[in-house]
């Protein structure tokens, strides 16, 4: 009873700032805005309106591409991270929570001092004197600050999980290194590294403050129709943006659904064996 008792604050705080805003969000989707009459509209039109989809068709492209290359450089970085002194490996991981949460408007600042039209590494580099921060390719470089540092604390600790035991056992009956990495040491990590490209996908689709700050309305993405659509000064369309919402918050769930379901599944065949 004590326990249930302690956990009250909990879930009044999760009542209070995810599951009741959220239900409000998916009914006010279902209403048209000004009306307040229930239809399906707001979803026909993010169909029918090339504006609406094609921002989430380009938060999907820059999500993905900035996943994949978080990814591989968290990949990279966590199996190098083995290799260092313990000290030295919790120095970096500090470092790497740091840079993990440090994103919004204060990055986007950090990387106009950089890389901006009057950037300090662009006066220094000539090679960088042509590259354009503001654009699609510099929206995608600051991405990669947070996304690697992010998938790095995720997959680092499973790394440290594999024993060396199963390289010197795997050695000792003459397997190869790629074999080992295929048969072992990957089947371990896999459901990690599935969870670990989920969370950085939806971490570069629902990215907000950095690509306002960074471009503005310029690139047409599905956090900014969103933030347009509910605090628009003109045409403010809150219902519209809690559909925009919707759709990306469902796109979200059947991801999830199918990686854990895919995680059953390889745990089932592994009880066979």
């Amino acid at each position: 009873m004590k326990k249930k008792v302690g956990l009250l604050p909990l879930i009044i705080i999760m009542m209070a700032f995810l599951i009741i805003p959220l239900i409000i969000m998916v009914i006010k989707s279902f209403k048209l805005d000004g009306i307040e009459v229930f239809s399906l509209d707001n979803y026909k039109e993010f169909f029918a309106n090339k504006y609406y989809y094609e921002s989430f068709i380009n938060s999907l492209v820059i999500g993905l591409f900035s996943a994949t290359l978080g990814f591989i450089g968290a990949c990279i970085i966590s199996y190098s991270l083995l290799g260092l002194s313990p000290k030295t490996q919790e120095k970096i991981i500090t470092i790497s929570n740091l840079a993990g949460n440090f994103a919004g408007i204060p990055l986007a600042f950090s990387f106009i001092i950089l890389l901006g039209n009057a950037g300090v590494l662009k006066m220094i580099i000539p090679l960088l004197k042509n590259f354009n921060l503001y654009s699609w390719w510099g929206l995608s470089l600051t991405y990669m600050y947070f996304q690697i540092p992010l998938g790095i604390l995720f997959l680092y600790p499973s790394m440290r999980e594999i024993k060396k035991e199963w390289k010197e056992s795997a050695d000792i009956l003459g397997a190869s290194n790629f074999y080992y990495w295929r048969k072992v040491a990957f089947p371990f990590l896999k459901p990690t590294m599935i969870s670990t490209f989920i969370i950085l996908l939806a971490n570069g689709i629902g990215t907000y403050e950095t690509a306002y700050a960074l471009t503005g309305s310029n690139i047409n993405l599905l956090t900014i129709r969103i933030s347009a659509l509910v605090a628009g000064d003109v045409f403010a369309k809150p219902n519209m943006g809690s559909a925009l919402a919707t759709v990306f918050g469902v796109f979200m769930l059947i991801i999830m659904w199918l990686s854990q379901r895919h995680n059953r599944k390889e745990e089932n065949i592994e009880k066979e064996y």
